[in-house]
């Protein structure tokens, strides 16, 4: 009976660990999926954009900010640089 005791005690604390990781693992993978979008679209923008004088440097800041917001972020820095 003990044994079976400590099983149903550590079978809880494992899926209390599990749920406490499992929660900045899920921001960290779609920190990283916007990142990848942000890049991918920011290097489209700057490929086609060429072609109507709009061209978006990579450097530090839209790194991060493509990174950061993804598609939104990308859609700012056009904005942005659109109007100033």
């Amino acid at each position: 009976m003990d044994v079976f005791i400590y099983f149903i005690i550590a079978m809880v604390a494992l899926v209390l660990i599990v749920k406490l990781f499992s929660w900045p693992i899920k921001i960290l993978v779609k920190l990283l999926i916007n990142g990848v979008l942000g890049a991918i679209l920011l290097w489209l923008v700057n490929l086609f954009g060429q072609m109507f004088g709009l061209q978006i440097g990579i450097n530090a800041a839209t790194a991060l900010i493509a990174g950061f917001f993804g598609v939104p972020g990308v859609i700012f820095l056009i904005i942005f640089k659109l109007f100033f």
